[in-house]
């Protein structure tokens, strides 16, 4: 069995990991890669260039930090996210009729970052960065009486990526990188009665691309484009349950999660309406119609599904605006929306997807020429959502055992974050 444990502990141990993950952006997507993109929503990032954190979603950016500079901060995300309905009907273990409701089912997390960025010449630049793109961790109690249609899931990563950046002429430059992912997954369904019904964990890591280009269309006006490419995690491991051996539940069958972690690409446009105000703009795609289904497939040749997702590709708009109230102090705001990456038919309790409004404000100060603070700040509103399972005919013998759930989503998420940025 492959792993890469040593390389996550050692990501954890230098704070380069969330201790668990939310679901903030669609799906496990997490767009929570600086603060200083945090006060404004992150709108009009692939046209930004504020400090070493701008590579991230747009290398190309590269080309207009000047000297070297270092950028680190962290993230904290307080998500609560509750879960209400019914069981409304009669199962294989006992009649399940009546209320269930399941409480915070998504973790608090902080979601560290670090960047390095210099310029080599005038034309090249290279950077280096340390984030995540992707995670989340749900988990339902066992006092919740729809857990047989899952209650846990779970996918960290850690990604490292090395960028360089050409500007190709006054107006146009270009960017690209190579990013590595490793992370770790798992995704299971339990029953009070018979406990766990099917349960897969295991972990991978994986290669991938960015790249971006800038149009500085004149001394206040640019855009910005960039691409990044999916990734794909085969988490091996092992799996339990899936009713492979039925006098010894417990036991343990060797095999892989295969989970597409999807292709994003942003355009954005930034503009500089005066000495003072700035306003800023992106809109963004991300591939999540990749993602079909949870299969465990075992070592010895077969597979099972764990749970259809059959999710459609979702969108990203968002606005802001910064103003520079003096030559230290900058405020910045922005408002964004996420469109949901499921339709309501395919909505599950262990990922309840569902549209998402973002209300940020952030600030930075120059507390010297070569040090710069950043703070920002961010409430999510999720849109409520039903939830119906059985969805599918995969989900049909977990309905027969726990009976069917119908129910509704709601809540809320918290963002706050700070970051220091060095020029040298």
């Amino acid at each position: 069995m492959k792993t890469n444990k040593t390389l996550l502990s050692l990501a954890v141990a230098c704070s380069l990991v969330s201790t668990s993950a939310a679901v903030n952006a669609a799906g496990f997507q997490l767009a929570e890669y600086s603060a200083t993109g945090l006060g404004r929503a992150y709108a009009g990032e692939a046209a930004m260039a504020d400090n070493a954190s701008a590579q991230w979603r747009n290398p190309a950016m590269l080309t207009y930090l000047e000297g070297t500079q270092v950028s680190v901060g962290a993230i904290y995300v307080d998500p609560n996210i509750d879960i209400d309905g019914e069981i409304t009907t009669a199962s294989m273990t006992g009649d399940r009729r009546g209320a269930t409701s399941a409480k915070d089912i998504a973790h608090s997390a902080v979601v560290p970052n670090f960047y390095l960025s210099h310029k080599y010449s005038d034309k090249l630049a290279v950077g280096f960065a340390l984030g995540t793109n992707y995670g989340m961790e749900t988990e339902l109690e066992s006092s919740f009486n729809a857990i047989h249609f899952g209650d846990e899931a779970k996918v960290m990563t850690v990604e490292a990526v090395t960028s360089i950046a050409y500007q190709v002429n006054e107006e146009v430059s270009i960017g690209g990188g190579i990013r590595y992912v490793t992370g770790e997954g798992h995704f299971g369904a339990s029953n009070q009665v018979l406990k766990t019904l099917k349960y897969m964990e295991g972990d991978d890591s994986s290669w991938g691309y960015q790249v971006g280009t800038a149009w500085q269309i004149n001394d206040n006006n640019r855009i910005g484009f960039a691409y990044k490419s999916e990734v794909t995690m085969d988490f091996e491991g092992y799996a339990t349950g899936f009713g492979f051996n039925a006098t010894n539940p417990t036991a343990k069958k060797d095999g892989s999660l295969a989970i597409i972690l999807p292709a994003t690409a942003e355009i954005a446009s930034y503009s500089q309406i005066n000495e003072k105000v700035g306003v800023h703009a992106s809109i963004n795609w991300t591939d999540w119609s990749t993602f079909k289904e949870l299969k465990a497939d075992f070592d010895d040749g077969t597979s099972d599904v764990i749970k259809t997702e059959n999710w459609k590709d979702n969108y990203r708009f968002a606005v802001g605006a910064t103003y520079q109230v003096d030559p230290k102090l900058a405020l910045r705001s922005g408002i964004a929306y996420d469109t949901a990456a499921v339709d309501d038919k395919y909505r599950t309790t262990t990922i309840p997807e569902t549209d998402r409004t973002w209300l940020s404000f952030g600030a930075s100060y120059e507390f010297t020429k070569n040090l710069t603070l950043d703070g920002g700040f961010t409430y999510i509103i999720a849109k409520d959502a039903p939830i119906k399972e059985p969805r599918d005919a995969s989900d049909n013998l977990s309905a027969a055992i726990g009976g069917e759930f119908e129910g509704e989503i709601s809540g809320d998420i918290w963002l706050i974050g700070v970051q220091a940025n060095y020029k040298f």
